[in-house]
């Protein structure tokens, strides 16, 4: 009996690490993993460089290689930027565009997405249908005639003139992707909550809303950064220097001062880095209401 059971023990220790042995490989979150590792350096790798341009001095950048690291670190590159890019002018007024553009036209996308989602009436699809066409419209089809209405409008080279028209081209794609989402919502729960004597706008504020969270933070980080970094109705809407944005005064500020390498990386790189914390925010949120509203509906 010692005999046998000193055998099965021995047998178990020998076959153990042979089926470790045997476990095959997850070569696909392997292969998951490098594509991480690699699109992060491409993304990664050009911020350092411009980081490291930005604090080089003159001599520097004519005598060492890109990826070198500066001889003196010239911190005075950002001061310079700030002064000559005017950057808390041209960041203030985009900040102020985005935080109007995008809180509104998320709430006017949201509300009018859970009326199509919610509401049956004769013509619900053609006019989905529309507004996915309207999301799908070029903005450079329409800069001559939106330079056309905004000077009649007298809004020509004013934020005002430049929220309109942001808030007309964004809000097609918002209500495309919350009308996905609402719709993958159970009725049921909007049921229950009239059955207790909630109104329709008690149910949409403080039922259907908190539920939408992740897909509302994804849109706002992706409006966000498309508000920030917009050019073509920038340029096309704007004139005067105090009305420029981040874009606009990028462009400048490469066009006067082009070969002072230092201060033009060091204005790119703070021009940067308001997305980046917007994206730190809402990073959460982001990566699970990316696709929330790629559902049957």
């Amino acid at each position: 009996m010692t005999a046998m059971t000193t055998t099965r023990a021995a047998t178990r220790r020998t076959t153990a690490p042979v089926r470790e042995r045997e476990k095959p490989r997850d070569w696909v979150g392997i292969g998951l993993w490098l594509a991480l590792g690699v699109t992060a350096l491409i993304w990664f790798v050009p911020m350092l460089l411009m980081f490291l341009t930005s604090v080089k001095s003159k001599t520097d950048i004519n005598e060492l290689p890109m990826w070198g690291l500066p001889t003196d670190w010239a911190w005075g590159n950002y001061a310079s930027a700030v002064e000559i890019g005017n950057l808390w002018v041209t960041a203030g007024n985009s900040a102020l565009i985005a935080l109007i553009k995008v809180p509104l036209g998320l709430a006017i996308a949201a509300a009018a997405a859970f009326a199509l989602s919610r509401i049956r009436f004769r013509g619900a699809r053609i006019l989905l249908a529309l507004i996915a066409i309207g999301s799908m419209i070029p903005v450079q089809i329409g800069l001559g005639p939106l330079f056309s209405t905004m000077l009649s409008a007298h809004l020509l080279d004013s934020r005002l003139g430049l929220v309109l028209p942001y808030l007309a081209f964004g809000i097609p794609y918002q209500i495309f992707v919350l009308y996905g989402f609402f719709r993958s919502v159970p009725e049921e729960l909007e049921e229950s909550a009239r059955i207790d004597g909630s109104s329709t706008f008690r149910i949409f504020w403080q039922i259907i809303l908190p539920l939408a969270k992740p897909a509302l933070a994804a849109l706002f980080v992706l409006d966000f950064v498309a508000t920030w970094n917009e050019y073509a109705m920038a340029t096309t809407l704007l004139i005067s220097q105090d009305n420029y944005t981040i874009p606009l005064a990028v462009q400048s500020f490469s066009t006067q001062w082009g070969t002072d390498y230092g201060p033009l990386n060091a204005f790119i790189f703070m021009s940067a880095i308001p997305v980046l914390l917007v994206y730190l925010l809402f990073q959460r949120y982001f990566v699970q209401g990316a696709f929330a509203g790629a559902v049957k509906g």
